[in-house]
């Protein structure tokens, strides 16, 4: 499975060519959002994973192995599409296309990082208040096709089946929330609002702000998000 994984991989990224990697710039914004949001599972130079990370099964891959083993194109498609049957996410849900290169710039100066550099670094970005300064890129425009397959990898990427029992979506035998099946035929999916492509989209986005006492969280799910998932949500007839 680890072959066909990095096989894969590779077959998809064949001839990309990544960014200029090397500014101190960037690889700064990458130290912030790896410690951030990934060095609980993957640790880093001198520091252990947090208590999730250490009991992940399968271990997720060490901070210097990944920069040591894969090429830059590799490491940011695994970053942005995530890594079935493993506890990784598909960050591209998460962060956007220069955060994303940003950790990958990081990861890519590992093997020559040492624990005293990367802590040091760490320790200084923090002190300094740093947050994390990439703008946010606009929204891509949204394009129709492929929707519904986008809109399938978006609702396992937003956690919908963890309430929810969903047609064609793997998950556990939720029943938190009403069952999603046929709710293209339903009048008022979220009971207030009728069913058009236009309140769900709403109602994927602000859930509490159309119906204040909703159990469901706001997910911080984007338009182009928002618009995949309910193209998937109206094949459920």
């Amino acid at each position: 499975m680890s072959t066909a994984r990095r096989q894969s991989i590779k077959a998809h990224t064949a001839g990309e060519s990544p960014p200029d990697l090397a500014d101190a710039d960037v690889r700064a914004r990458g130290l912030l959002l790896f410690d951030r949001h990934c060095r609980q599972c993957h640790g880093a130079p001198g520091v252990a994973p947090d208590a999730i990370g250490l009991g992940m099964n399968p271990s997720p891959p060490n901070f210097a192995q990944m920069g040591r083993d894969l090429p830059a194109p590799e490491i940011y498609r695994a970053v942005s599409n995530g890594i079935k049957l493993t506890g990784m996410p598909a960050w591209e849900f998460r962060l956007n296309e220069s955060e994303r290169w940003a950790i990958v710039a990081l990861l890519n100066s590992s093997p020559a990082l040492a624990p005293a550099e990367y802590q040091e670094r760490r320790a200084r970005l923090l002190s300094a208040t740093l947050e994390e300064t990439t703008p946010r890129s606009p929204e891509v425009f949204w394009k129709p096709e492929d929707a519904v397959r986008r809109g399938q990898v978006a609702i396992q990427q937003y956690a919908c089946p963890a309430c929810h029992v969903i047609l064609g979506i793997r998950g556990p035998d939720a029943q938190v929330g009403p069952p999603l099946e046929g709710l293209a035929a339903r009048i008022y999916p979220a009971g207030v609002l009728l069913n058009t492509p236009a309140n769900m989209i709403t109602w994927l986005r602000n859930p509490q702000e159309v119906k204040p006492l909703s159990a469901i969280p706001n997910l911080g799910v984007s338009e182009r998000d928002a618009r995949d998932i309910a193209a998937y949500l109206y094949t459920l007839r």
